[in-house]
């Protein structure tokens, strides 16, 4: 310990040295590994939850590899308290003075908002499209050409066409020509925008599974990620359609009795929702590209990622070795469904985490949520405790069959 004004001195001088520090260019950096996305600068930070919380990192990478074109409509939850907890919020903006944007409904939905963002987006751009058309004499063919034919699948053809963005706004200005002003009003709707929806399991399992659902089904391009705690954890810890078989949470008093369930094995049945389950203390790499995968489908997606959380009752600076160990033991199986790859004869779903190679017991009796049980019902711990057991190996052996289909040359699964 020592006097903390002098040490806060020197470190205002260190922080005002790493602020001159130049962030990398967008356009320059390869994204899609984990050495190349931590280049990116975040516009998430000092957030204020949970020390250690599981959910924070999730968000912050996806605002380093979207950056200030993103938009979050966001359930009210965790991630609307750390998130807006207003007049200050983590989401920052950057050297351009731009960032994501980001609002709060309601806690139940938070996708249908969200889908708000995506269809506004759609008819603006659909305008700015009738009206560059329109004034293409005074703006110049080949540049509405060249916006409305953009290659937008990277960060620097992003960039690309803010540069031609910038052009139309120069060429535009002090036009008081009615179409002309209009223009410059939607005109930034052909730089490519990515929606996101994020909430926690209470709003996507429960409350707000109803809207998700029409989401997912409407085929629009929104992107929903959920920061699964497996616990409503804003509200003191309540049970969710989320929570594990055996897991100890307020109205489950004595155990969850049933297994969680399968919200991405829902999805999947539809056929056209892109979808993923993914762990950072498992495997960061596999969660870098689910984000981008999702980001880049044409559609629908939806993001399922493991947040260890105080409620747990663990260690929370050993948080990404709980997510190992619950994905070592096959409690939560990490696995990608891109429906793009059926169109290639290849199958939708990939495996990305190996067989259990642990007991359900090894992950779960480490955490406070299973062990009390052990302290308060032993003989009902034990019961819970071999159902998870037969009801994880169970669900492993029904997603190795479904990775293990032949979709041949028509893109229809075919049993080997």
């Amino acid at each position: 310990m020592a006097p903390q004004f002098p040490l806060r001195l020197r470190e205002r001088d260190h922080w005002n040295f790493f602020l001159t520090i130049p962030d990398m260019d967008r356009s320059k950096v390869k994204i899609n590994s984990v050495k190349g996305s931590q280049f990116l600068e975040p516009l998430f930070e000092f957030s204020g939850a949970c020390g250690g919380c599981g959910e924070t990192p999730y968000i912050k990478l996806l605002t380093q590899l979207f950056g200030d074109r993103l938009l979050i409509g966001n359930a009210t939850g965790c991630s609307s308290i750390y998130g807006g907890n207003l007049p200050t919020t983590p989401y920052s903006s950057n050297r351009d003075g731009r960032g994501p944007a980001w609002n709060n409904s309601l806690f139940e939905d938070c996708a249908e908002f969200s889908m708000g963002f995506r269809v506004t987006l759609d008819k603006q751009r659909e305008f700015a499209v009738e009206l560059l058309q329109k004034l293409a004499d005074k703006i110049g063919a080949p540049l509405v050409n060249d916006i409305l034919g953009a290659d937008q699948s990277t960060e620097g053809g992003v960039a690309l066409q803010r540069a031609r963005v910038e052009q139309v706004r120069g060429k535009l200005k002090g036009d008081k020509n009615g179409d002309a002003i209009r223009l410059l009003g939607v005109i930034d709707s052909v730089v490519r925008k990515s929606v996101w929806g994020v909430g926690g399991d209470g709003w996507a399992y429960d409350i707000g599974y109803g809207g998700l659902d029409h989401v997912l089904a409407s085929g629009k391009n929104v992107n929903l990620l959920v920061l699964d705690t497996g616990v409503y954890s804003n509200t003191g810890g309540q049970c969710s359609k989320a929570t594990p078989l055996g897991a100890v949470a307020k109205f489950a008093f004595g155990g969850k009795p049933v297994p969680r369930k399968d919200l991405g094995l829902l999805a999947m049945t539809y056929g056209h929702v892109y979808t993923a389950q993914i762990a950072l203390g498992y495997n960061d790499l596999q969660s870098v590209k689910a984000l981008l995968e999702a980001e880049s489908y044409d559609g629908p997606s939806l993001i399922i990622a493991n947040s260890h959380c105080i409620a747990h009752g663990i260690d929370m600076s050993r948080g990404l070795d709980q997510q190992k160990l619950s994905v070592e033991c096959g409690a939560w199986p990490l696995y990608r469904y891109d429906p793009r790859r059926a169109a290639e004869g290849l199958n939708p779903l990939q495996l990305d985490s190996k067989p259990p190679k642990i007991k359900v017991s090894e992950w779960a009796y480490t955490e406070t949520r299973f062990k009390m049980l052990t302290k308060m019902l032993p003989e009902q711990a034990q019961h819970l405790m071999e159902r998870a057991q037969e009801t994880t190996d169970a669900h492993w052996r029904f997603y190795e069959q479904l990775a293990a289909l032949d979709y041949g040359k028509n893109g229809k699964p075919e049993a080997k």
